[in-house]
C-alpha cells in the first residue's frame, strides 16, 4: 500500500489525515473505519472529521461505532466545539449507551455557553446532583462523628 495505512489490520489508521482515503474506505466497506476517524480527530480539522465520525457511529460493528464515539470526545477535547450533527448522534445514543465517555468530554471540554439546550440541563443536574452527595456524605460524617462523641470516643 502507498499510504502506508492497512485496512485489514488497521495498521497505522490511528495517524491517517486523508479525509478522502477514509471515504473511499466507507465505500468499500473496510473493517477498522472506527480506528481510522479516531486518527482524522487527531490529525484534521472538525469540518473534516465530523461527518465521518457521524457515519462511523451507525456502522455495525459495535466495537468500531465505540470507536466513533471515542474520536467524537477527542473531536471535543482538542477543539472545545462539537458539530450540530455530532450533537444529534450522542442525544440518539443516549448516555447509556456508547456514547457515555463522549458525552462526558463534551460536558468537560466544551465551554457551557456553547452547549445546545439538552446538554446544558444535563450538566446543570450534575452539578446538583454533585452537591447533593457532598452533603449527603459529609452528614453522614458529621453523624458519624457526633456519635462516637455521645458512646464516649474521640475521632
Amino acid at each position: 500500500m502507498t499510504s502506508g495505512h492497512d485496512w485489514d489490520s488497521g495498521e497505522g489508521l490511528i495517524r491517517i489525515d486523508d479525509p478522502a482515503e477514509v471515504d473511499d474506505a466507507f465505500e468499500r466497506g473496510a473493517d477498522h473505519l472506527g480506528t481510522a476517524v479516531i486518527g482524522l480527530a487527531f490529525n484534521c480539522s472538525l469540518a473534516e472529521a465530523a461527518p465521518r465520525i457521524v457515519l462511523a457511529t451507525r456502522l455495525p460493528d459495535l466495537r468500531q461505532r465505540a470507536y466513533a464515539f471515542t474520536a467524537a470526545a477527542h473531536v471535543a477535547r482538542f477543539h472545545g466545539e462539537l458539530t450540530p450533527e455530532l450533537y444529534a448522534v450522542l442525544r440518539a445514543e443516549g448516555s447509556e449507551g456508547t456514547s457515555g465517555d463522549a458525552i462526558d468530554d463534551t460536558l468537560s471540554f466544551v465551554p457551557f455557553r456553547d452547549l445546545p439546550p439538552w446538554l446544558k440541563r444535563r450538566k446543570v443536574l450534575r452539578i446538583v446532583w454533585s452537591r447533593v452527595e457532598v452533603c449527603r456524605l459529609r452528614s453522614g460524617d458529621a453523624v458519624g462523628c457526633a456519635w462516637r462523641a455521645l458512646r464516649g470516643r474521640r475521632p
